[in-house]
């Protein structure tokens, strides 16, 4: 995906062949979007797509007493050359009013350079009216809390956390499928198309969590990064000839790779970057090096 904020760690990090000269600040890894198709690359259901896979081969594939419509998590790598927007989700109880869907997420930091920021949450003691009086005389930037994460952190981003990447960062971010995103500020600059671009105030007021201040980056549970009632994330490091299987063999995972090589058992290599589908059943992945990797589910 263009973004005005993107840049090219895509091609000269994970050896991505870019569409064109870009920027490029998303990847859109695994996806069940109307216009966004994720297509099986290798296996037995190569060149189905995810939706084909989700609606006719459900239950088989991934496990029974799933009911979505379509696949519930949308998948990303992001890579912010410059700072994102900041902008908010809605809360489920908020988003049918606005014509949106709710979007909860987590992000994994993958790589951050020296100084680069995270804006998550509002600064201690900033009301609504501040906030309202900072957008209107475009000062934004003191109204939202900052931190300066370290790569292997994460951070989980519930719907109604006001929010933006900065920087010089490349995150792998898990969600519920939806794209709806109401931008809030955005650094008073002009877009791809030299126009500035669409903020939603109205939204994002309607939107906001007024109530949370200074988030910090998250502590793992053990190997669990994130659980909410969307997703389950682990972070698993595997030693070489380790093998990953499903926590549960009646339910499927995805596997992202943040390091190091893992193999299946036909000896095809994935490597940094790459994301798989386990189906449900006895299917394992074999360490070919020391490797880490994030680990998806979703929650019973």
């Amino acid at each position: 995906m263009p973004r005005v904020w993107g840049g090219r760690t895509l091609e000269t990090l994970l050896g991505r062949q870019l569409p064109g000269p870009g920027p490029w600040g998303e990847s859109w890894e695994v996806s069940d979007r109307p216009s966004e198709q994720s297509v099986v690359s290798s296996g037995r259901w190569a060149g189905s797509s995810l939706h084909e896979l989700w609606n006719f081969r459900r239950e088989e594939l991934f496990g029974d007493n799933l009911k979505s419509s379509r696949f519930p998590l949308l998948m990303k790598i992001l890579d912010s050359k410059d700072d994102l927007s900041i902008q908010v989700h809605p809360p489920a109880q908020i988003a049918p009013l606005l014509g949106g869907s709710p979007k909860t997420e987590m992000w994994y930091i993958a790589r951050a350079l020296p100084g680069s920021k995270l804006y998550v949450g509002l600064r201690k003691g900033i009301t609504r009216g501040q906030l309202e009086e900072a957008i209107r005389s475009g000062s934004m930037e003191n109204m939202i809390h900052s931190v300066e994460p370290r790569a292997g952190q994460s951070i989980f981003i519930p719907s109604g956390r006001l929010h933006a990447i900065g920087a010089g960062m490349l995150i792998y971010e898990i969600q519920q499928n939806s794209d709806t995103t109401y931008r809030v500020f955005d650094w008073n600059r002009v877009g791809l198309n030299g126009r500035p671009r669409d903020l939603h105030v109205r939204e994002s007021l309607a939107s906001i969590d007024f109530t949370d201040y200074e988030p910090a980056m998250d502590q793992p549970k053990g190997q669990n990064l994130a659980t909410c009632q969307h997703f389950k994330v682990d972070f698993l490091e595997l030693s070489t000839g380790a093998t990953i299987c499903n926590p549960d063999p009646d339910r499927f995972s995805i596997i992202t790779v943040t390091n190091g090589e893992i193999q299946d058992k036909r000896g095809n290599v994935y490597s940094t970057g790459d994301f798989l589908l386990l189906p449900r059943g006895p299917v394992a992945l074999d360490a070919v090096k020391s490797t880490s990797l994030l680990q998806t589910t979703l929650p019973y």
